[in-house]
């Protein structure tokens, strides 16, 4: 405890703080369509595949705009760039909460987009956390920060209960009240002391290009454009992808060219995205599968999304002590054995909820090891690679409700997909374990007088 007091004073706590809140509200809205799923399906008729759809909108909207939200971040000052997510994930909960009758699917899947702004907060809210503390407490830090998406916990309490006494759609007005806290603690708490780099307007317009280009072709898939069924729901991450790619610098693409890249996107893709993918997913998964009420249902998914936000800053801080990639070793053959497990067993609802706490478990513990891991190894461009590495765990996590979901319409089971992810976490092992000794060289490096250096500008820019 004593030494957790001192790496919390090591930097500025109320930025910490006000990051935290930030990433927190802006999760609990963005996986509100989750728990709330089975109240819309009441309402707006939607086959098992468009429901999966609908609730992995938001994700991959947090996906691809936390790559061009990081790029802006990478230009502007942190607070404006976080007051203006505020407000844009604000606009689904205003929608609803004023619409005097039941939306339909296609608004729907633009809100969906909007709100994946909330879930983009992760590209900002972790660098200018990081930035307020020295390199040698990151691994805490950033976990500390990260462990917003505990505001999944928020949604399965609060919104269930809220749809069921006052309908579904006055229950999204109650994330208002949420988000007005962050903006205040963003105004008065946070501070950004990152590095700033390019044009700040070119950053701003290749964000609005990417979001108004990922709710055209969320759109365009809806209809039908790319392909009728599966074909074009499968595709949108990748157009997605290219999207956000294509709007970016020339010179920030140069980290896509780098193979550690891509593995940490497939290792974060499996944790975060297992983590926000389930999330979303997991209230449908207990309603059909073993036929739990819907409240229930909605705190039985508030309780696992505890637990994996809860163990992310130990995963952080194991990290620092073992390095993150010691850890990752570990954890991805455990998600891996969880899945296939339940792709093998299928087990009854008690064995099946003590599987999935144990799978969360991981998923948090890995978020934390992998965050560990970006500062040491891409420094100076660490919110440009939250926002990339960020995009791969949301994408990992839209694929993951749209399969299950095809596999609960194709099969009848859910056994497909679980094997699926299974086989992903599998390959993420085997591609850390042939890095692992590369990896070790910069991951266990010590502070010397490069990063005491670091520390000193950090501090007095604190003063300042």
């Amino acid at each position: 405890m004593k030494d957790l007091l001192s790496s919390l004073k090591s930097g500025n706590w109320r930025a910490l703080v006000a990051c935290f809140l930030y990433f927190d509200t802006g999760f609990t809205v963005w996986v509100m369509f989750g728990p709330l799923a089975p109240f819309i399906q009441k309402d707006v008729a939607m086959t098992p595949a468009e429901l999966g759809l609908l609730v992995a909108v938001p994700v991959l909207g947090a996906a691809i705009l936390r790559v061009t939200l990081g790029n802006l971040y990478q230009a502007c000052d942190g607070r404006k760039v976080a007051l203006m997510g505020i407000a844009l994930s604000a606009i689904p909960a205003l929608v609803l909460l004023l619409m005097p009758g039941a939306p339909s699917y296609t608004l729907l899947l633009v809100l969906g987009v909007l709100l994946g702004v909330g879930g983009a907060s992760f590209a900002v809210a972790l660098p200018m956390a990081g930035s307020n503390y020295p390199p040698k407490v990151q691994g805490l830090v950033l976990g500390l920060a990260a462990a917003g998406n505990i505001g999944a916990v928020l949604d399965g309490f609060l919104f269930p209960a809220l749809a069921n006494s006052h309908g579904w759609m006055r229950a999204t007005g109650a994330a208002l009240p949420l988000l007005g806290l962050a903006a205040m603690a963003v105004c008065f708490w946070a501070r950004d002391l990152g590095e700033k780099s390019g044009s700040a307007r070119e950053a701003l317009r290749a964000f609005c290009i990417a979001l108004a280009g990922l709710i055209a072709l969320v759109l365009a898939v809806h209809a039908g454009v790319f392909g009728a069924g599966k074909t074009g729901v499968l595709m949108l991450p990748v157009m997605g992808a290219l999207l956000a790619i294509a709007v970016l610098p020339r010179h920030y693409r140069g980290v896509l060219a780098e193979g550690d890249t891509w593995v940490i996107m497939l290792v974060y893709s499996i944790t975060f995205g297992g983590f926000v993918g389930m999330s979303s997913y997991v209230t449908t998964l207990l309603v059909s599968l073993y036929q739990v009420p819907k409240l229930e249902a909605g705190v039985i998914m508030s309780l696992l999304a505890l637990t994996g936000a809860m163990v992310r800053p130990v995963g952080g801080l194991i990290a620092d002590r073992i390095s993150g990639v010691r850890a990752l070793v570990l954890l991805l053959a455990a998600i891996s054995l969880c899945d296939f497990a339940f792709a093998a067993w299928m087990p009854p609802l008690g064995a099946g909820i003590a599987l999935l706490a144990l799978t969360y478990v991981c998923f948090g513990l890995g978020n934390g090891a992998t965050f560990q891991l970006v500062p040491r190894r891409w420094q100076g461009r660490t919110g440009l690679m939250s926002g990339i590495v960020g995009a791969a765990g949301g994408i990992g996590g839209f694929y993951l409700p749209v399969i299950m979901g095809m596999a609960r319409e194709s099969t009848g089971s859910y056994q497909m997909g679980f094997a699926t992810f299974g086989v992903l976490a599998a390959l993420a092992f085997v591609l850390v374990v042939v890095h692992r000794a590369r990896w070790l060289e910069w991951a266990l490096a010590q502070e010397g007088g490069v990063a005491q250096t670091a520390v000193q500008a950090v501090e007095a820019r604190v003063g300042n």
